[in-house]
């Protein structure tokens, strides 16, 4: 894993408080590990609660 991956931004849905993790991708929907949420389609939902991608924010660390 490279320091950029390791030391990526989460995500987290305001919604519902799903995760999303940079250094896991979300394979099942296309979205390979490693994808930086910049990276990630704009069309992009939340798959627990079908947010869009503008209903996430940074995850504070």
């Amino acid at each position: 894993m490279s320091t950029a991956t390791a030391n990526a931004q989460l995500w987290q849905c305001d919604s519902c408080a799903f995760v999303y993790d940079p250094s896991e991708g979300w394979p099942s929907e296309g979205i390979a590990p490693g994808t930086a949420w910049e990276d990630v389609p704009h069309d992009w939902r939340c798959p627990d609660c079908s947010s869009s991608k503008s209903d996430f924010s940074p995850l504070a660390g």
